[in-house]
């Protein structure tokens, strides 16, 4: 089990040897990064709801690009997002949050840890877009905002949930899009590793949850802008509902 789950985190973390001339270098970064990932594991597993704090806390999070997911950056630049209220779940330290954020679009970055989000709050706070996103720290499942949603975006926060609670995200993100709003994942990691946080995913893991709910995808697609280590292993979901009813 532990060699899955590192190989897992590998994928997660772009710690995974690439075949080129490189890869020895690759493998000396996965052999420094496994403390990490055994530290992770520990956090996780002794406290599932707590330990991403803790991670946070720690400076334990390699799964961080440090910087904004390139496709998402290419589709807002390309003007083929949708405007409004948009909302990046599982929101870290930000980078996407702020790379969206315009005065045709708002952006709710949320997550469950107050040490990201207070990560992200300072990361930003010199940033010219300020007036058009928002950090809150919430739980996902049980937040109730008083608006809906445009546009949600998810990467490597379906992953990171328990697979029996993939039904209630489902449900969530339901109540919170507009009816003609659109939910944008990139599904990853699509591997066959047992284990997790974080969990293996595929195209019919979403599909099995999601079509119940009255949303299907308009498309999905590799994901020519994926950094090196995850390419080949993650999609581009375009999603849009099908039925006109949300709860908040």
């Amino acid at each position: 089990m532990r060699t899955h789950l590192s190989t897992c985190y590998g994928l997660l973390f772009n710690t995974l040897p690439l075949a080129s001339p490189l890869s020895r270098l690759t493998m000396a970064r996965s052999n420094t990064s496994k403390p990490k990932v055994d530290k992770i594991q520990q956090l996780l597993h002794s406290d599932p709801y707590g330990g991403w704090d803790r991670c946070w806390e720690k400076g334990v999070t390699p799964w961080d690009l440090g910087r904004p997911t390139p496709i998402l950056v290419h589709l807002h630049q390309s003007g083929t997002l949708p405007k409004g209220r948009a909302l990046v779940p599982g929101c870290g330290s930000g980078h996407d949050v702020v790379a969206i954020a315009s005065p045709e679009r708002f952006v709710v970055g949320l997550d469950v840890s107050e040490n990201a989000i207070r990560q992200a709050t300072k990361l930003s706070s010199s940033s010219k877009s300020a007036e058009n996103f928002v950090f809150l720290e919430a739980d996902f499942f049980s937040w109730r905002p008083t608006q809906l949603f445009d546009l949600i975006f998810d990467y490597t926060f379906f992953c990171a949930i328990e697979p029996e609670m993939r039904s209630r995200w489902a449900s969530r993100i339901r109540d919170l899009l507009k009816p003609d709003g659109e939910l944008i994942t990139l599904i990853f990691p699509i591997s066959d590793h047992e284990g997790g946080p974080p969990y293996k995913v595929s195209v019919s893991d979403y599909e099995e949850v999601l079509h119940p709910m009255g949303i299907r995808a308009e498309s999905i697609v590799e994901n020519h802008l994926a950094i090196p280590l995850r390419r080949g292993r993650e999609k581009l979901g375009r999603w849009k509902r099908s039925i006109c009813k949300s709860l908040l």
